[in-house]
Protein backbone atom coordinates (compact mmCIF):
# COMPACT_ATOMS: atom_id res chain seq x y z
CA UNK A 1 0.00 0.00 0.00
CA UNK A 2 1.26 3.60 -0.52
CA UNK A 3 3.05 4.87 2.39
CA UNK A 4 0.55 8.79 2.13
CA UNK A 5 -2.61 8.10 3.71
CA UNK A 6 -5.26 11.02 3.08
CA UNK A 7 -8.45 11.25 4.85
CA UNK A 8 -11.27 11.15 2.85
CA UNK A 9 -15.01 12.17 3.61
CA UNK A 10 -18.31 11.27 1.98
CA UNK A 11 -20.04 14.93 0.48
CA UNK A 12 -23.60 14.60 -0.67
CA UNK A 13 -24.80 18.28 -1.25
CA UNK A 14 -23.55 19.10 -4.80
CA UNK A 15 -23.50 22.46 -6.15
CA UNK A 16 -21.75 25.85 -6.16
CA UNK A 17 -22.84 26.79 -2.80
CA UNK A 18 -22.32 24.09 -0.81
CA UNK A 19 -19.17 23.63 -2.24
CA UNK A 20 -17.86 26.81 -0.98
CA UNK A 21 -19.30 26.00 2.50
CA UNK A 22 -16.80 23.03 1.87
CA UNK A 23 -13.87 24.98 0.97
CA UNK A 24 -14.62 27.43 3.81
CA UNK A 25 -13.82 24.68 6.28
CA UNK A 26 -10.57 23.97 4.99
CA UNK A 27 -11.60 21.34 2.73
CA UNK A 28 -11.47 20.74 -0.64
CA UNK A 29 -14.30 19.31 -2.53
CA UNK A 30 -13.01 16.36 -4.87
CA UNK A 31 -14.67 13.00 -6.32
CA UNK A 32 -13.37 9.52 -6.50
CA UNK A 33 -14.27 7.38 -9.05
CA UNK A 34 -12.31 4.23 -11.27
CA UNK A 35 -11.99 0.36 -11.30
CA UNK A 36 -15.56 0.14 -12.40
CA UNK A 37 -17.33 1.17 -9.15
CA UNK A 38 -19.19 4.32 -8.59
CA UNK A 39 -18.38 7.42 -8.15
CA UNK A 40 -17.82 9.18 -5.05
CA UNK A 41 -18.30 12.95 -3.96
CA UNK A 42 -15.97 13.47 -1.06
CA UNK A 43 -14.24 16.10 0.75
CA UNK A 44 -10.39 16.02 1.50
CA UNK A 45 -8.34 18.69 3.88
CA UNK A 46 -6.45 21.69 1.23
CA UNK A 47 -3.72 21.47 3.77
CA UNK A 48 -2.73 17.82 3.80
CA UNK A 49 -3.34 17.98 -0.15
CA UNK A 50 -1.18 20.59 -0.49
CA UNK A 51 1.47 19.40 1.35
CA UNK A 52 1.18 16.14 -1.13
CA UNK A 53 0.88 17.81 -4.32
CA UNK A 54 4.40 20.05 -3.10
CA UNK A 55 6.22 16.72 -2.43
CA UNK A 56 8.57 15.39 -4.94
CA UNK A 57 6.07 12.85 -6.14
CA UNK A 58 3.45 15.89 -6.54
CA UNK A 59 0.47 14.59 -9.12
CA UNK A 60 1.86 11.05 -9.05
CA UNK A 61 2.08 10.58 -4.89
CA UNK A 62 0.29 7.18 -4.65
CA UNK A 63 -2.18 7.47 -1.98
CA UNK A 64 -4.53 5.53 0.44
CA UNK A 65 -7.49 7.41 0.62
CA UNK A 66 -9.30 6.88 4.10
CA UNK A 67 -13.33 6.59 3.05
CA UNK A 68 -15.93 5.03 5.01
CA UNK A 69 -13.78 2.79 6.94
CA UNK A 70 -11.97 1.45 3.93
CA UNK A 71 -8.48 2.41 2.40
CA UNK A 72 -8.72 2.70 -1.25
CA UNK A 73 -5.54 2.83 -3.60
CA UNK A 74 -5.62 6.06 -5.93
CA UNK A 75 -3.87 8.85 -7.95
CA UNK A 76 -4.63 12.33 -8.66
CA UNK A 77 -5.47 12.72 -11.90
CA UNK A 78 -6.65 16.27 -11.84
CA UNK A 79 -6.64 19.69 -10.07
CA UNK A 80 -8.29 22.62 -10.22
CA UNK A 81 -6.93 26.17 -8.40
CA UNK A 82 -8.41 29.65 -8.04
CA UNK A 83 -7.76 31.49 -11.00
CA UNK A 84 -6.38 34.38 -8.87
CA UNK A 85 -5.46 33.12 -5.52
CA UNK A 86 -4.15 29.52 -6.61
CA UNK A 87 -5.99 27.45 -4.18
CA UNK A 88 -7.14 24.27 -4.52
CA UNK A 89 -10.69 24.64 -5.83
CA UNK A 90 -11.51 20.61 -6.67
CA UNK A 91 -9.57 17.26 -7.35
CA UNK A 92 -10.15 13.87 -9.12
CA UNK A 93 -8.94 10.90 -7.71
CA UNK A 94 -8.70 8.02 -9.65
CA UNK A 95 -8.29 4.20 -8.32
CA UNK A 96 -5.34 2.00 -8.86
CA UNK A 97 -4.76 -1.36 -7.82
CA UNK A 98 -0.97 -1.55 -7.07
CA UNK A 99 -0.53 -4.62 -9.47
CA UNK A 100 -1.84 -3.34 -12.90
CA UNK A 101 0.09 -0.66 -14.76
CA UNK A 102 -1.29 3.03 -15.72
CA UNK A 103 -0.11 6.02 -17.60
CA UNK A 104 0.73 9.12 -16.00
CA UNK A 105 2.83 12.57 -16.76
CA UNK A 106 6.39 12.78 -15.25
CA UNK A 107 7.47 16.08 -15.74
CA UNK A 108 11.40 16.34 -17.53
CA UNK A 109 14.23 17.89 -15.79
CA UNK A 110 17.25 19.22 -17.86
CA UNK A 111 20.64 18.32 -16.02
CA UNK A 112 23.44 20.41 -16.26
CA UNK A 113 24.33 24.00 -17.89
CA UNK A 114 24.77 23.68 -21.53
CA UNK A 115 27.84 24.29 -23.48
CA UNK A 116 26.13 26.36 -25.93
CA UNK A 117 24.13 28.87 -23.29
CA UNK A 118 28.53 29.83 -21.71
CA UNK A 119 28.96 30.86 -24.86
CA UNK A 120 25.74 33.31 -25.31
CA UNK A 121 23.10 30.82 -26.54
CA UNK A 122 19.63 30.45 -25.71
CA UNK A 123 18.18 27.44 -24.07
CA UNK A 124 14.44 26.37 -24.84
CA UNK A 125 12.70 23.68 -23.37
CA UNK A 126 10.19 22.46 -25.66
CA UNK A 127 9.20 19.09 -23.84
CA UNK A 128 8.43 20.09 -19.93
CA UNK A 129 6.60 16.34 -19.70
CA UNK A 130 6.36 12.85 -21.28
CA UNK A 131 3.83 9.88 -20.92
CA UNK A 132 4.62 6.71 -19.63
CA UNK A 133 3.36 3.54 -18.45
CA UNK A 134 4.25 1.70 -15.30
CA UNK A 135 2.77 0.18 -12.06
CA UNK A 136 1.57 2.69 -10.13
CA UNK A 137 4.36 2.32 -7.27
CA UNK A 138 7.07 2.38 -9.87
CA UNK A 139 5.67 6.12 -11.46
CA UNK A 140 9.57 8.42 -11.28
CA UNK A 141 9.13 11.30 -9.87
CA UNK A 142 10.91 12.86 -12.78
CA UNK A 143 13.51 12.16 -15.86
CA UNK A 144 16.15 13.91 -16.28
CA UNK A 145 18.28 14.51 -19.25
CA UNK A 146 21.57 15.67 -19.40
CA UNK A 147 22.48 18.95 -21.77
CA UNK A 148 25.63 19.80 -20.72
CA UNK A 149 27.31 19.26 -23.74
CA UNK A 150 24.71 20.78 -26.15
CA UNK A 151 26.15 23.29 -28.14
CA UNK A 152 24.25 26.60 -30.10
CA UNK A 153 22.40 24.91 -32.85
CA UNK A 154 22.11 21.48 -31.49
CA UNK A 155 19.09 19.83 -29.94
CA UNK A 156 18.07 16.68 -27.53
CA UNK A 157 15.61 14.71 -27.94
CA UNK A 158 13.57 12.19 -25.92
CA UNK A 159 15.41 8.62 -26.58
CA UNK A 160 18.08 10.32 -24.69
CA UNK A 161 15.80 10.72 -21.55
CA UNK A 162 16.73 7.69 -18.36
CA UNK A 163 14.17 5.33 -18.46
CA UNK A 164 14.36 3.53 -15.46
CA UNK A 165 13.50 -0.24 -15.61
CA UNK A 166 9.95 -0.78 -15.53
CA UNK A 167 8.41 2.16 -16.93
CA UNK A 168 7.75 2.21 -20.82
CA UNK A 169 7.73 5.74 -22.42
CA UNK A 170 4.81 6.58 -24.58
CA UNK A 171 6.56 9.52 -26.67
CA UNK A 172 8.11 9.28 -29.68
CA UNK A 173 11.72 8.72 -28.97
CA UNK A 174 12.98 11.61 -31.69
CA UNK A 175 10.37 14.13 -30.51
CA UNK A 176 12.90 17.07 -29.45
CA UNK A 177 13.16 18.11 -25.98
CA UNK A 178 14.97 21.27 -26.05
CA UNK A 179 17.36 23.45 -28.08
CA UNK A 180 20.51 25.76 -27.73
CA UNK A 181 19.33 28.95 -30.20
CA UNK A 182 21.85 31.49 -31.23
CA UNK A 183 21.64 34.65 -29.46
CA UNK A 184 18.86 36.43 -31.08
CA UNK A 185 21.13 39.79 -30.81
CA UNK A 186 23.49 37.65 -33.11
CA UNK A 187 20.79 36.81 -35.57
CA UNK A 188 19.96 41.04 -35.56
CA UNK A 189 22.92 41.72 -36.46
CA UNK A 190 23.59 39.70 -38.99
CA UNK A 191 20.03 40.58 -40.73
CA UNK A 192 21.31 44.15 -40.41
CA UNK A 193 24.65 43.34 -42.27
CA UNK A 194 22.69 41.71 -45.31
CA UNK A 195 20.40 44.15 -45.50
CA UNK A 196 23.72 46.38 -45.95
CA UNK A 197 25.31 44.93 -48.34
CA UNK A 198 22.16 44.75 -50.73
CA UNK A 199 21.92 48.70 -50.28
CA UNK A 200 25.70 48.99 -51.33
CA UNK A 201 24.76 47.17 -54.62
CA UNK A 202 22.11 48.78 -54.96
CA UNK A 203 24.28 52.57 -55.24
CA UNK A 204 26.49 52.18 -58.30
CA UNK A 205 23.45 50.89 -60.27
CA UNK A 206 21.71 54.23 -59.58
CA UNK A 207 24.81 56.34 -60.34
CA UNK A 208 25.22 54.30 -63.78
CA UNK A 209 21.71 55.30 -64.43
CA UNK A 210 22.36 58.67 -63.74
CA UNK A 211 24.94 58.93 -66.03
CA UNK A 212 23.54 57.73 -69.01
CA UNK A 213 20.74 60.11 -68.44
CA UNK A 214 23.17 63.10 -68.40
CA UNK A 215 25.34 61.74 -71.57
CA UNK A 216 22.18 61.95 -73.82
CA UNK A 217 20.91 65.26 -72.99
Amino acid sequence: MADVNLLAERRDAHGSRPAGRVRREGLVPAVVYGLGDESVSVSVPARELSHILAGASGTNTLLTLKLDGTNQLALIRQIQRHPVKGTLTHVDFVRVRADVAIQAEVPVRLVGEAEGVARGGVLEQLVHSVSVEAMPGNIPNQLEIDITELEIGESVHIGRLDIPSGVTLLNEADEMVAQISAPRVAEEGAAEGAEGVEGAEGAPAAASEGGDSSSSE
